[in-house]
Formats: C-alpha cells, sequence, structure tokens
C-alpha cells in the first residue's frame, strides 16, 4: 500500500487530494497549520475509508515547518510515494500595497517549500523505482501579474524541468494549474468573487480528477477544464505585454463582495 503525503490537506485542493487518494486505498501523511483541523480531518477519512491517516502540524513559511515535512520524506522507514504540493495562499491588493514580509511568506511557501520537498522526496522514489509529486501551481502562472503568478510561474517550469530530467526513472512529475475553484482561498485573502461567472468556477473534486489523469497519461502539465485549457493556448500566443494589460485590468476589477 502506498503512501500519499500532501501539504495544505485540510482545505480545497488537498483536502479534495486527501479525500480521493484515501478512497482510492492509499494510507495519508496529512501536513497543514492547524492542529485541531488535521485531527479532525484524520479521524473523518480513518473512519470512513479504512486507511492509517498520520498527521503533521507544519507551517511551511518557516524553516522549522519545511524542515519536519524534509525529516518525513526522507524516513525510509516509512516511504512516501505520492507528494503533493499544495499549500499556498494569495495576498490581496497590487504589488507595493502588500506588506513585504507577506510577500517572502508566499515565496517561501510556494517557491522554497516545493524545492526542499521535491527535492527530499526525490531519492527515494527514484531508488524505488516509482513514485509521483504534484506540485500545485495556477492559470496565472501564464499571467504576467505579481508575486502569486510570478512564484506559481516557478513552479510550473521547475516542475517541468525536473519531469524531463528523470524521464525513465519511473518517477512521474506534475504542475496542476486550476483556474477559480470553489475553495477557501479567496476567503482566506480577502478577496471577493461577485464578479467571477458561473462558468469560471470549477470544483476541487474535478480539478483533482483531472490532475490524477494527465498524470496517469504522463503529461507534466494540466490545466483543468476546457475554457481554462483554452486561455492558457492563448496566452502563450499573444506578446507579454498585452498579456500583462489584460491581467491588470482583471485585477483592477477583481473586487470585493
Amino acid at each position: 500500500m502506498t503512501t500519499a503525503l500532501i501539504t495544505g490537506a485540510t482545505a480545497g485542493i488537498g483536502a479534495a487530494f486527501a479525500r480521493r487518494l484515501a478512497k482510492d486505498g492509499r494510507d495519508l501523511v496529512l501536513v497543514a497549520r492547524d492542529s485541531e483541523r488535521l485531527a479532525a480531518s484524520a479521524a473523518e477519512l480513518g473512519k470512513k475509508y479504512g486507511v492509517q491517516v498520520e498527521t503533521l502540524s507544519a507551517d511551511l513559511a518557516t524553516d522549522a515547518g519545511i524542515t519536519a515535512v524534509e525529516d518525513r520524506l526522507r524516513d525510509d522507514a516509512r516511504p512516501v510515494d505520492i507528494l503533493i504540493n499544495n499549500a499556498g495562499f494569495g495576498n490581496k491588493g497590487a504589488f507595493l500595497t502588500v506588506p513585504l514580509d507577506q510577500e517572502l511568506d508566499m515565496l517561501k511557501v510556494h517557491v522554497e517549500a516545493v524545492l526542499r520537498t521535491t527535492t527530499a522526496a526525490l531519492p527515494g522514489m527514484r531508488e524505488r523505482g516509482f513514485g509521483d509529486i504534484v506540485n500545485v501551481a495556477s492559470v496565472a502562472a501564464f499571467l504576467p501579474r505579481g508575486t502569486y503568478g510570478a512564484t506559481k510561474a516557478w513552479v510550473v517550469s521547475f516542475t517541468q524541468g525536473i519531469a524531463r530530467d528523470l524521464g525513465g526513472s519511473g518517477v512521474r512529475l506534475l504542475a496542476l494549474c486550476p483556474g477559480f475553484t470553489r475553495t477557501e482561498f479567496h476567503e482566506r485573502a480577502g478577496m471577493g468573487t461577485s464578479n467571477v461567472p458561473a462558468w469560471g468556477w470549477l470544483s476541487a473534486e474535478r480539478v483533482v480528477d483531472e490532475a490524477l489523469c494527465d498524470l496517469a497519461r504522463g503529461r507534466s502539465l494540466s490545466v483543468p477544464g476546457k475554457r481554462y485549457k483554452a486561455i492558457v493556448a492563448v496566452s502563450r500566443l499573444l506578446p507579454s505585454g498585452k498579456l500583462g494589460g489584460v491581467s491588470s485590468k482583471a485585477a483592477r476589477t477583481y473586487r470585493t463582495d
């Protein structure tokens, strides 16, 4: 039986991955900051699906938090065969209106934590000849807009580059780029969503289903939803300057409810 470690596992896409993988019979290591929510999620998943669920309370905006996850991934006595790097957050406001310490926390969680946990997981996976890593990015990776988009663009480039480097090793890597997904993400960031059309929303379950299908097909990039696939395709054709203007305009009309 394989074991999956999921960061940001108590809500949204991370929780959807936990439910799906538990349903498939995978044991779990759930990582999040809130120990009470972790315990509740572990109890529910273990009871419903009959799998072993371990919890690890860690703040990935800190060195101590990242180190705790690295140590668990390097534990050869309890190998992790699936790593889902899902933890992340958004900051409300344009650049320079967001405090620098919050921007640095975003870099820590979206970039450094992904780099370090991927690095910790890969040697064991490669030695065993199998393993999966899903690094959750965003459609924002393809639209030049502030720190959030920049960090997600790094996740995509990093993941696809490592996937090429490890071709034939039995280890698969996937950059997952969802669009608007019904989670706690926007509420936590204080962002409103009243001007997002109904067609723009995806469910976390759909995002996970499409990601796992793309992973099984050997793809290194997953963009769930036909409309978002089209957006990404167009973004690759337009000049970056024009894309920046479109993205900035969208951000200015992105209002609170």
